[in-house]
């Protein structure tokens, strides 16, 4: 090999490992903005611990209130479903890496929830609210167990996969991501969707409802079954008959009923 080839081939790879150690902090910083984000949005719909929940703030008007909140709502809605599609995904990844094309994703959807978080305007007449104190906890413990139910189930299809970290993982070592393979571990075995089915456990269960989280909780539950409708056309657009049959043989949300 002469210098010159020596030369432009070190250079080669110094900006390849330069390339693949931005890659590498993008995505982290990125997957902290989103466990952040996820942590915080807990403390957003139970009303524990964070400065500013969904029933906390100055009242407003109501139709004000209600004005916002469906467009902070329908934006999430947009940019979380848009950006997920086969097409989109195409577009993206001819302006950034497929690397940290996901994690382009988390970013996106992280910065709209912390934008919904912020500008979210409460309606604080109160729809229902449990007097007793050993029903009330027990409806606490259940909105945990919804909690429990969304972290759990990301961790049985891949948990830093989902939000990114380990594409810019293998990248950073030199390894190309596996191929997606069909599987169903654990919950997937009796529900299509325990990630949405835990979302909307911890929605609904709560000791006190206000129209404001009313509000979130009923348009977030359409939207689920929307998102679903969307993702299971994805879903089949890659694994063909075996996600027809799985589809045909496990029930969406609730095992045995729907």
């Amino acid at each position: 090999m002469t210098t010159t080839s020596r030369m432009q081939s070190d250079t080669r790879s110094a900006t390849g490992l330069a390339s693949r150690t931005l890659g590498l902090v993008y995505g982290t910083v990125v997957y902290a903005i989103f466990f952040g984000t996820f942590l915080y949005a807990i403390g957003f719909i139970t009303g524990l611990i964070v400065p500013k929940t969904v029933n906390s703030g100055e009242a407003v008007p109501p139709l004000y209130a209600l004005v916002v909140n469906l467009a902070l709502m329908s934006l999430f809605a947009v940019q979380h479903s848009g950006m997920a599609r086969r097409g989109f995904k195409r577009v993206l990844t001819q302006l950034v890496s497929p690397v940290i094309e996901r994690s382009t994703y988390v970013l996106c959807s992280s910065l709209v929830l912390i934008a919904l978080f912020t500008f979210w305007q409460p309606i604080p007449t109160v729809v229902w609210q449990i007097e007793n104190p050993a029903v009330a906890l027990a409806v606490r413990c259940l909105s945990a167990l919804g909690w429990l139910i969304v972290l759990y189930s990301t961790f049985l299809i891949s948990h830093f996969e989902l939000f990114g970290l380990k594409q810019v993982v293998l990248n950073f070592i030199g390894r190309a991501v596996p191929e997606a393979h069909f599987k169903t571990p654990g919950l997937y075995r009796v529900i299509r969707h325990p990630i949405y089915l835990g979302f909307i456990i911890a929605f609904w269960a709560t000791p006190m409802m206000t129209a404001g989280h009313l509000l979130f909780a009923a348009v977030t539950t359409a939207y689920i079954f929307v998102g679903i409708a969307l993702e299971e056309r994805d879903l089949v657009a890659t694994f063909g008959e075996q996600y027809r049959q799985y589809k045909a043989r496990v029930a969406m949300l609730v095992p045995g009923i729907f």
